[in-house]
């Protein structure tokens, strides 16, 4: 049984560092909306009430994200479940990670940088389940390169690693997986919002920033339907 054990580790490890690879290459294609077209999309609400908005939308996407999961769990062949979960939980990375994107737009902490290097502080504020200080350069990597994609890999599989139990109960079902979902997305939220909140510049004080570029390619792991007042 030990063996067994050990064996259905590796196994949940060799998945995360696959998955961290995936999630890696995914975060540069997110499309973020930038604070003018949040605020245009929905108007007269101030930063909280957008921000509560955001967050509300995202849950709904990875409870959607999280039915699949419970579905997925229920199928009687492991290597099809294994390969639906992986997709389910890449899905699930990428609408977290465009919500920690427009939570720092609204908050008024966009990080410098063109898409790439905005791209990797995302994502370590997805990974790390925090705000980022975009005063302190060392959490402004310039590239995905060398030993910061390394640093990057290591935490997305403990988070990876750390879920993945929770993740693949045989028999969760739908419904658990919907709200084990709801609720891991709005914690991550509530750790980056309080972050967040600590610096954050009005509106009326912020210079005046360009638009956000968009990524030539979309990523096709996020949900149809994220970028309207829906959401």
């Amino acid at each position: 049984m030990g063996r067994g054990v050990r064996k259905g580790g590796e196994s949940a490890r060799a998945l995360a560092g696959r998955l961290a690879d995936r999630i890696i290459d995914v975060a540069p294609r997110i499309p973020v909306r930038d604070l003018a077209t949040l605020r245009g999309q929905f108007p007269g609400l101030g930063p909280e009430e957008l921000a509560d908005k955001l967050v509300a939308g995202a849950c709904n996407a990875t409870a959607t994200v999280g039915a699949g999961i419970g579905a997925a769990a229920m199928m009687p062949v492991p290597p099809a479940m294994l390969a639906e979960l992986a997709a389910e939980i890449t899905g699930v990375a990428a609408i977290e990670m465009k919500l920690v994107a427009e939570l720092h737009e609204v908050y008024g902490r966009r990080p410098p940088g063109n898409i790439g290097q905005r791209s990797t502080a995302y994502l370590t504020s997805w990974t790390e389940e925090r705000g980022i200080d975009v005063t302190r350069p060392t959490t402004l990597n310039a590239a995905l390169g060398g030993q910061m994609k390394r640093e990057l890999r290591q935490q997305i599989m403990k988070r990876m690693v750390r879920d993945l139990p929770n993740l693949i109960p045989f028999m969760v079902g739908a419904v658990v997986g919907a709200m084990m979902n709801r609720r891991d997305t709005r914690k991550l939220a509530d750790r980056v919002r309080s972050d967040l909140r600590r610096h954050r510049v009005d509106w009326d004080r912020l210079p005046e920033l360009p638009p956000l570029e968009q990524p030539a390619v979309p990523a096709e792991e996020l949900p149809k339907g994220l970028e309207g007042p829906g959401l």
